[in-house]
């Protein structure tokens, strides 16, 4: 069997990569050894630049029906402890806006056509999966794994075996994507992920109750913090179908401990004297040990083979930035993929994936690592962290909700130190603010702006490597975002009013290269009208001026007015961009 790409793995980032290759023309094979999409909840929040890729993809609609709506999950709280009526029970400690809810939607919509969605990856990857499979019939082999390959140098060879049968096919690949987690491809080519060892064992138990009297709707994530037992502090997740006072099924994140501490049946007695619900009926569904890591691959590149979402990068679950960044990690690779094998550019631009994508899974790593141990911090700090002692625990908790004005000084310095983990539920310039300083983009010798130190302002730039600002503009009696008037192939050329001669040079160089390119005229006279002025505020060029946006919705190139000879420049910026 012969096939362009053979993608390994059929998880969140695996499969949104399916989809993205069938949108751009590439044909391709997946194979994933289980025999299902995942029955554990996993990664629940998909952030707006997931969603707005999602969005592109036309799957954006389809996840938004069976998520949670932002208002019942815009919330982070910790409280002492979920049921009980003694007095220091069902204490609020603290609630915040988070990930674009309560006061923070507005900042959020200004920024982007789309919200971001909670959905658990259990019921987000059989919506990838039906995508998928309806974009490339028959090449989503589910029970199928790869038993080995070698990389033949101007090919892949990999053999598959069907796990119902046994049957051994022998399949011909120009590239193979390892999204397999880091479980073969990367290792099997000397990739290594580099990082401390091991940070922390999680306990996960995954299991259906009805907490509809208890539960306060509304929130992504609530920390119980026991005011008599470290260990009875944790973390619940709505895991939905349904959500808010009607969810089904939760995920409950026990303190730090020795893995293999609980099985499904042991589990029950902890659930019911963690939440206080001592004849509280439960059906557990999985028990899971995991290790919170913080890894980057040393390369995401070796010849033909390459590797995308955990097998390049493995981070706390802080700031949720693991599957959001594999999915960002597959839309940047298809369509650099999709230009090499549809003949429009040489091998060479796939290089420009690593260039861009390993310095943001960096970041992301780092960030979430800082994120996870601040949360900590802060929990010591006000006196209720695992950290601290059963003894000293109650007397902290006393001082806090004394309503004294000792009190009130405990509290407020509490405050001040919630307010601190907005680097962790409020980081909007984690989500969308990331940006290619070099790769598959034309620098224009501007600096990159400043970024909010704790990332929770987002501030639009067309500066190239950044993502292309989203502001509402209008075709006739459409309404628009400028992010719909870049398609799933090709590029597009947005200019003013006075850039016809972008314009014409345009039709000329996508002639003279092969290459599919779009214009777009936004202002008084062109085909979009800037009614609000929203995107005259972030465009960053003059009436003349152009940016030149990818695929994948990034900005390559931009002119901030017009030149001698458009045609020449933008022919420059094409041999540039696809090394011709």
């Amino acid at each position: 069997m012969e096939v362009p790409v053979l993608i390994v793995g059929g998880g969140g980032c695996g499969l949104s990569a399916s989809v993205f290759l069938a949108d751009q023309g590439v044909d391709h094979l997946l194979v994933e050894r289980h025999p299902d999409t995942s029955r554990i909840p996993k990664a629940h929040y998909l952030n707006q630049r997931s969603m707005e890729i999602f969005r592109q993809h036309g799957i954006a609609d389809d996840i938004f029906a069976e998520a949670a709506p932002l208002e019942l999950f815009g919330k982070v709280r910790w409280q002492t402890t979920l049921a009980g009526d003694g007095p220091m029970d069902r204490r609020l400690i603290h609630e915040m806006d988070a990930f674009g809810g309560g006061e923070l939607r507005e900042s959020y919509q200004a920024v982007s056509p789309i919200l971001p969605a909670k959905l658990p990856q259990m019921w987000l990857e059989p919506i990838l999966r039906r995508h998928a499979q309806e974009r490339s019939p028959g090449r989503i082999l589910f029970h199928h794994e790869l038993t080995g390959f070698t990389d033949e140098g101007d090919h892949v060879l990999a053999e598959i075996r069907n796990r119902d049968t046994g049957e051994l096919t022998t399949v011909k690949t120009q590239y193979l994507i390892g999204a397999d987690g880091g479980r073969m491809v990367g290792p099997a080519v000397g990739i290594q992920l580099e990082g401390p060892p091991g940070l922390v064992n999680t306990t996960t138990a995954y299991f259906s109750a009805d907490l509809s009297q208890w539960w306060e709707e509304g929130t992504l994530i609530t920390h119980f913090l026991s005011p008599l037992d470290p260990d009875l502090s944790s973390n619940l997740i709505e895991m939905g179908p349904s959500w808010g006072k009607d969810c089904e099924q939760w995920g409950l994140h026990f303190a730090p401990g020795p893995p293999g501490r609980w099985d499904a049946e042991s589990v029950v007695p902890r659930i019911r004297e963690l939440l206080d619900l001592p004849d509280l009926d439960v059906t557990v569904h999985k028990v899971t040990d995991w290790i919170v890591h913080a890894h980057l691959a040393d390369r995401y590149r070796v010849g033909r083979v390459l590797i995308a979402g955990d097998a390049a990068h493995r981070q706390p679950p802080a700031v949720g930035l693991g599957l959001n960044t594999g999915i960002q990690d597959a839309h940047n690779l298809a369509w650099k993929l999709g230009a090499v094998l549809g003949g429009l550019a040489p091998d060479s631009l796939i290089d420009t994936y690593e260039a861009e994508r390993r310095p943001v899974g960096r970041e992301n790593v780092d960030w979430a690592t800082s994120a996870a141990g601040h949360h900590q911090a802060l929990m010591d700090a006000i006196g209720i962290g695992h950290n601290i002692p059963a003894g000293r625990r109650g007397q902290r908790m006393k001082a806090y909700f004394d309503p004294s004005p000792l009190g009130d000084t405990v509290r407020a310095r509490a405050l001040e130190m919630f307010h601190t983990h907005r680097g962790g539920c409020q980081a909007l310039d984690m989500e969308v603010g990331f940006a290619y300083e070099a790769g598959a983009v034309v620098a224009d010798g501007t600096e990159r702006p400043a970024r909010v130190p704790m990332r929770n302002v987002h501030r639009p730039t067309t500066r190239p490597g950044h993502r292309l600002p989203h502001a509402w503009i209008t075709r006739g009696e459409e309404r628009l975002s400028t992010q719909d008037l870049t398609g799933r192939t090709g590029f597009t050329l947005i200019t003013g009013p006075r850039g016809a001669a972008w314009s014409e040079a345009a039709a000329r160089v996508a002639e003279k290269f092969s290459v599919p390119l779009t214009v777009a005229v936004i202002g008084a006279g062109g085909e979009y009208a800037d009614e609000d002025g929203g995107w005259q505020a972030v465009r960053e060029i003059t009436d003349a001026g152009a940016l030149l946006i990818r695929p994948d919705q990034h900005v390559a190139w931009r002119s901030t007015g017009t030149t001698e000879d458009a045609e020449r420049a933008l022919a420059d910026v094409f041999t540039a961009l696809l090394d011709r």
